[in-house]
């Protein structure tokens, strides 16, 4: 972890950042977080933060959903996000963890007369997954949760124990990850991050009532795809045996970024290679991020 943290109202050392055994987020899960990620660009020796109020803006939506009382908007979350990496000067990427937490210090899990606080804390963060290759992931037994009983489309630090315990047992499994199904038996999402597949030169991703995190990367690339290849996606459900007969896969995520699948459930992906679509999109999506492409300068934030 980096030297300084945005802790209740102020930028403080890490090790001053400190919460009670008592608080209510820890006892029972009752906060909601993001996972945003700033790009060093060697060439400019500058620093990128990569769609910050996007994030920001989910983050209140998130809160919504779990009655936290955010007194900071999505605009002056940027700032201070901008201000902490100014204090932290970082010459790497880095990935940015802002929460939202129920700070009550008692027993009981309601969320009403319950205080809110925020923190952001930062660490150094190159490849989540390795996206030189591809990795050879499994569908999971666990199923995604439903919407019905802990909102997907919100990040509950809670719910993310069906997460822990898929990617889990995929990696004892000797498999690099996992893909999660709804509880129709229809493909979800991976443990933590968006899925697409290609077939026929197609880019398909499962909808937002398929129990997934409505993810700002997968929203990206719906850009990228069509704008600078052409090419036309659709979000609908995917039956699991799909995935055997894909020409390509990929997960995308701000902590996978973009993560090429070549072999599912020992089924191999096309032709058990990186695809050329997969590729391109890689390439762009990194180009993207750390300012490369100035058509979409908008969604990078210097520090």
């Amino acid at each position: 972890m980096f030297p300084y943290v945005y802790f209740e109202g102020d930028y403080v050392s890490s090790e001053e950042a400190k919460i009670s055994v008592a608080t209510h987020a820890f006892l029972y899960g009752t906060s909601v977080f993001e996972g945003i990620r700033a790009y060093w660009n060697e060439k400019q020796k500058k620093c990128f933060i990569f769609r910050p109020l996007e994030h920001f803006q989910r983050l209140h939506q998130s809160a919504k959903i779990l009655r936290l009382e955010l007194d900071k908007s999505p605009e002056e979350m940027v700032e201070i996000t901008k201000n902490l990496l100014k204090k932290i000067n970082p010459n790497q990427d880095v990935y940015i963890r802002p929460i939202g937490y129920k700070a009550g210090l008692r027993i009981g899990p309601s969320l009403l007369h319950n205080p809110t606080d925020f923190c952001i804390f930062c660490v150094p963060m190159g490849d989540y997954i390795d996206t030189t290759k591809g990795i050879s992931v499994t569908v999971s037994n666990w199923r995604r949760i439903e919407d019905n009983a802990i909102p997907p489309r919100a990040k509950i630090a809670g719910s993310y124990v069906n997460t822990a315990l898929a990617k889990t047992d995929a990696l004892l499994s000797n498999f690099a990850d996992a893909i999660v199904l709804d509880e129709r038996g229809h493909v979800s999402e991976g443990s933590a991050m968006n899925l697409f597949v290609v077939r026929d030169g197609k880019l398909i991703t499962s909808g937002v009532t398929d129990n997934i995190l409505e993810g700002i990367t997968r929203a990206t690339l719906f850009e990228l795809a069509k704008k600078e290849l052409g090419l036309e996606y659709e979000e609908r459900s995917i039956d699991r045996t799909e995935l055997y007969v894909a020409d390509e896969m990929f997960f995308c995520g701000t902590g996978a970024q973009i993560s090429p699948i070549t072999q599912v459930d020992y089924y191999e992906v096309g032709n058990g290679q990186v695809g050329p679509i997969t590729s391109k999109l890689k390439n762009l999506y990194f180009q993207l991020v750390r300012n490369e492409l100035p058509q979409y300068s908008q969604w990078c934030i210097e520090v």
